[in-house]
């Protein structure tokens, strides 16, 4: 499908949200944006009434689980509290929950005292694999309008920005580096 007939399709769909606020002179990385933008918002929309509807669990305890089944060993508060992105007393608070719920477990760390380290119960694990193959047969569904090529490319097109996003970053932060 050419750009124009994308276009005019979604100008035909209900709720087109960021998209519509595009012009028709707008830069061409602005409207990029606003699509990215919008089909994330869509997408992401979608997962979450998938989760609630099919497991009665939000998007944000998914991800948690996802983060501490890629790490068997367990993760400490802090650091699980980092790859969400969020504070340590969201952290905590859905790490009370889920432990009463007993999907993890809570232990000292033994090399500090002060810190807990959290991990999957068996339940917890065996719960979270079933979402996940459902998860991801969604995800397959809702991608199934891009053919496996246009899939790579686009891929491979936000490695590339994220990479020049990231360097962008590292400028701002150390302007005396300029290593690429």
């Amino acid at each position: 499908m050419n750009a124009d007939a994308s276009r005019a399709l979604l100008s035909q769909a209900d709720g087109l949200g960021h998209e519509a606020r595009a012009e028709g002179g707008d830069h061409a990385a602005l409207k990029l944006w606003l699509r990215l933008l919008a089909t994330t918002t869509q997408v992401e929309d979608e997962i979450r009434r998938r989760l609630r509807l099919r497991f009665g669990i939000s998007l944000p305890r998914f991800d948690y689980l996802a983060q501490l089944h890629r790490a068997p060993q367990g993760l400490k508060m802090s650091e699980l509290s980092r790859q969400l992105m969020v504070t340590g007393g969201n952290v905590t608070g859905l790490t009370d929950e889920l432990e009463r719920e007993g999907l993890v477990q809570r232990e000292s760390s033994p090399t500090d005292r002060r810190s807990w380290i959290v991990r999957l119960t068996e339940a917890g694990r065996s719960g979270f694999e079933a979402m996940a193959a459902e998860h991801e047969q969604w995800i397959l569904e809702l991608f199934a309008g891009l053919d496996a090529h246009a899939v790579q490319q686009l891929h491979a097109q936000l490695g590339v920005l994220r990479v020049h996003l990231t360097h962008l970053t590292r400028l701002k932060d150390n302007p005396l580096d300029e290593t690429p």
